[in-house]
């Protein structure tokens, strides 16, 4: 499985690069006026300590200095990660050059929907016969 996705909001879009590798997911997501790499984010699934029903994930990250994107980079791993019980590496960069508070809060917006938008995806394709089930 291999594809792309952005938001379509009009101003400070981003956007996720998807594949899997095996079972396990490779994420790269970057927008902006200087994409780049400015975060890597490794999760793994795990049973949840509060309800071992639940799967949860713990990651690791890694942050270049002077970047921000390692929220980002974090939240997006473990979520992917719990959602389909399976190993994710997350990049994330993205730039703006004088973003203003407003801006910044777009962003966060637009990084949420992203995660939507790869969400959906894996599901429906995981549901396609072609991918017997997988990631």
């Amino acid at each position: 499985m291999e594809f792309h996705v952005a938001t379509n909001q009009g101003e400070y879009d981003i956007e996720a690069h998807v594949r899997s590798i095996g079972e396990d997911l490779l994420v790269a997501i970057s927008g902006g006026e200087k994409p780049h790499i400015g975060a890597v984010a490794a999760a793994q699934s795990r049973p949840s300590l509060k309800d071992p029903t639940v799967t949860s994930a713990t990651a690791s990250v890694i942050c270049y200095v002077g970047h921000k994107e390692d929220d980002l980079a974090k939240h997006a791993a473990e979520k992917l990660a719990a959602s389909f019980n399976t190993r994710v590496v997350v990049t994330a960069g993205i730039h703006w050059d004088n973003l203003s508070e407003e801006g910044i809060q777009k962003v966060i917006r637009h990084s949420r929907l992203l995660l939507d938008l790869v969400v959906d995806r894996i599901e429906a394709e995981s549901l396609s016969p072609a991918t017997g089930g997988k990631p």
